[in-house]
């Protein structure tokens, strides 16, 4: 967290810093304690006018790379500027910030900020990639917000790059290898990858290392010096053209208690995951090892440790031997830019365009194949497809020619967005087509959505939940074509009177009322849910005892959520329940603030 600090000038700005005080959690401060504590706050904002805030902060200023962010809000609230420190400090950033606390207008005249360009030196804190490469920083903004022709090479998919893809200058090229880059061509080259690259001489170049590995490593029973294994490790991967890029470093769990891996956790901040030998067992490695066998009970420990910590990604590096360790590298698939395809299914909702995750509509946004469940998922969602790429709807295709279409495009190194209605975890249809990935060693990945049942809870203006009357909800279907298993039969879910909702049973409503009203009374409320969120949505409520007859009288379909119980519209008696039990939700402070 942030340590900020709230300078007030005037006693009529007082509300003004009571609010910022509040929203940042920062710290009042009088002016003459800013030198005492320049060097150990992140941030100060002084409120009032600017020439105070300049003739107080001369004296301290040093460095755009050590000094603290400084901002000047004026007295009435109206105008936030940025003072010093606007990219590196996060001055810029806390401007924004502050503006939209109070209303204003925040002042900023950082020249890539308002050339729609990027700060390229902020990119290293804000996507975590440290810089490789030796260029002089300076040399590089200049030439790049003087809109010097540049090219970018991106070896990786991340957060950073998906930015840099959708806000790329008019000056920007991206390029797919460094021969590209060509020196008459281009007068900076970016570069974002893991791996050791060197731009061509007479071009500038600013090289980004994405945190994208995940390192495997084995330990001897006695290392002689801990820390030398740590260096030994990077070196041992550099030889690979490998630079520092690890997010996480995994290995057996018997070796948990290790000092090598207390050092990585304390000493480096380095996150460490472990798996049991079973778990390690199960991976297929290049490099098996029958005395590792022997003594952990694993052929491998850090080849199968760097796979499974990359959600089974690509080995990278296979295993390397040192003198008391063995290490290797991989990188999860979805980060990768190469000719390996990947399916990504994503959620797409309960219909609403616009109720898909932000990640999720970013998978649409990459996708050469979007092949979507066009019965229940909205045409309109597909439209932020690139351009170039396939869309297609799988409601007249069987499951083969699904499967088919994608393995296809998966293998042209495509990448794939499989869209289901809903989550498409309850009640999909995915378990089929994640058997044929898994059958033909296709990557995949699953981006959750929003579920009509939780739509149904937004439209019906309830809480599923209510204290002391009901804390479960359950997700079920009725006994259709196809068999429920008899310990979920209906009648036995009911016996809790929890807050239900049945999916894909509006055809059978008959069966599933005469079920319900064995445990629940007559006068239970109810609610059907046609089409959740979609334009043609039609909501009904009721009782339990008239449900069946709500759903004939109404022609509703399978497209329809039943919910049933006491927590639909349930209002009564929550006052004194919420001042008896979520009293300190309201207190304003204990005395040790």
């Amino acid at each position: 967290m942030q340590k900020i600090a709230v300078i007030n000038i005037s006693k009529e700005s007082i509300k003004l810093a009571l609010t910022l005080e509040q929203d940042l959690q920062a710290r009042a401060m009088n002016r003459a304690d800013v030198g005492k504590y320049w060097n150990k706050y992140d941030a100060f904002i002084f409120i009032g006018a600017m020439g105070i805030c300049v003739r107080t902060i001369a004296p301290f200023i040093e460095d755009k790379h050590t000094d603290p962010a400084v901002i000047c809000v004026d007295g009435m609230g109206n105008h936030v500027i940025s003072v010093l420190s606007g990219h590196v400090g996060g001055a810029n950033d806390l401007t924004r910030r502050v503006a939209a606390i109070l209303g204003a207008d925040p002042v900023i005249t950082t020249l890539s900020d308002n050339a729609g360009q990027w700060a390229l030196d902020t990119l290293e804190d804000r996507f975590d990639w440290p810089i490789a490469s030796e260029d002089d920083m300076n040399a590089c903004i200049f030439a790049f917000v003087n809109r010097k022709p540049t090219a970018l090479f991106m070896e990786v998919r991340d957060e950073g790059t998906d930015y840099l893809e959708k806000t790329l200058p008019g000056h920007v090229t991206i390029i797919n290898d460094l021969s590209e880059a060509d020196p008459k061509k281009y007068r900076l080259l970016i570069m974002v990858t893991p791996f050791r690259r060197y731009a061509p001489e007479g071009m500038l170049s600013l090289h980004f290392v994405p945190m994208v590995g995940t390192i495997g490593f084995g330990l001897a029973h006695h290392p002689d010096d801990y820390k030398f294994i740590y260096d030994q490790m990077d070196e041992a991967l550099a030889e690979w053209g490998i630079l520092p890029c690890a997010c996480r470093y995994c290995t057996i769990d018997v070796k948990a208690d290790e000092p090598f891996v207390q050092l990585l956790k304390d000493g480096y901040d380095e996150e460490v995951e472990f798996f049991t030998a079973e778990q390690l067992a199960a991976v297929d490695v290049p490099n098996p090892s029958e005395t590792v066998a022997k003594h952990v009970g694993t052929p491998s420990v850090c080849e199968a440790a760097a796979i499974l910590g990359s959600n089974h990604g690509k080995l990278i590096v296979p295993k390397i031997k040192g003198k008391n360790f063995t290490v290797a590298l991989a990188i999860d698939h979805r980060y990768l830019r190469d000719q390996q395809g990947h399916i990504e299914i994503v959620g797409a909702g309960p219909g609403d365009p616009d109720l898909v995750s932000v990640r999720g509509r970013k998978m649409l946004e990459c996708a050469d194949l979007i092949l979507y469940a066009g019965s229940l998922v909205p045409r309109e969602l597909t439209l932020c497809a690139k351009p170039g790429a396939v869309v297609r709807s799988s409601a007249g295709m069987n499951l083969e020619e699904q499967c088919a279409l994608m393995k296809e495009f998966y293998d042209k190194g495509k990448f794939i967005v499989r869209l289901h209605t809903g989550d498409p975890c309850i009640f999909g249809a995915i378990q089929e087509q994640m058997a044929f990935f898994d059958q033909h060693n296709m990557h995949y990945h699953i981006t959750p959505g929003i579920s009509s049942f939780l739509a149904a809870a937004a439209e019906l203006r309830s809480q599923f939940t209510i204290p002391e009357r009901t804390q479960t909800i359950i997700l079920t279907r009725g006994e259709g074509r196809t068999p429920m298993p008899e310990k979920e039969q209906l009648h036995l879910l009911a016996k809790s009177q929890s807050t239900m909702c049945i999916f894909l049973s509006a055809a059978i409503v008959d069966d599933v009322q005469r079920e319900l009203l064995m445990e629940y009374p007559e006068d239970t409320p109810v609610a059907a849910c046609y089409h959740l969120t979609w334009p043609d949505q039609r909501i009904y409520r009721g009782v339990l005892k008239d449900l069946a007859r709500i759903v004939h009288d109404n022609n509703l379909t399978l497209t329809t959520m039943l919910v049933v119980g006491e927590a639909i519209d349930n209002r009564k008696g929550l006052s004194e329940l919420y001042n008896k039990h979520f009293t300190h939700l309201f207190r304003q402070g204990d005395g040790n603030d």
